[in-house]
């Protein structure tokens, strides 16, 4: 079983975020290209492009800037883990490292809403992350995976999903 570390946070150095999307942790595409949601089924791109309107095969700092520019920050749950392979099934729960969530919200204040890119990321977040943060002030909820293992949910469903939550912070959640 091999020990995989995670990334820094995307999010502007002014600290402008008003949401925050998490993933669980980077797979082997992303880990080996040093990018957020590399592998080429992933429709985590395909859908923040619709969104919010940037070309999806776009060089990845143009879509990072796509991503600071709507005051969207990304990071992933854990800062490193023991993992055999990509899948989150893969990852070893007593290896788990969460990232430093009270740190990031002190920096980030204007934060009000994280999206879950996941299932996994959710239950990691409020097992390892959430019992050490106090801002109620952020509401929290889960959005279909954008991974290609998650082929249950058709694309179009998906991006109505991620539609629908990722919209001005002044809408109601």
């Amino acid at each position: 079983m091999t020990r995989v570390h995670g990334f820094a946070p995307i999010a502007a150095a002014e600290a402008n975020a008003t949401l925050l999307i998490l993933g669980s942790m980077p797979g082997q595409a992303s880990l080996a290209a040093g990018q957020y949601y590399a592998h080429p089924q992933n429709a985590f791109w395909r859908i923040l492009a619709e969104l919010l309107g940037f070309d999806a095969g776009s060089a990845y700092a143009t879509r990072v800037a796509a991503l600071q520019a709507a005051q969207i920050a990304l990071w992933d749950v854990l800062h490193s883990c023991a993992r055999v392979g990509s899948l989150d099934a893969g990852i070893e729960r007593a290896t788990v490292v969460a990232n430093d969530f009270p740190a990031f919200f002190r920096q980030h204040p204007g934060i009000t809403r994280v999206f879950f890119n996941g299932a996994t990321a959710e239950a990691c977040f409020r097992r390892h992350a959430l019992p050490s943060i106090d801002t109620p002030n952020i509401r929290y909820a889960r959005l279909p995976s954008t991974s290609p293992t998650h082929a249950t949910i058709s694309y179009a469903e998906k991006l109505a999903a991620w539609r629908a939550a990722i919209r001005p912070a002044s809408a109601d959640f």
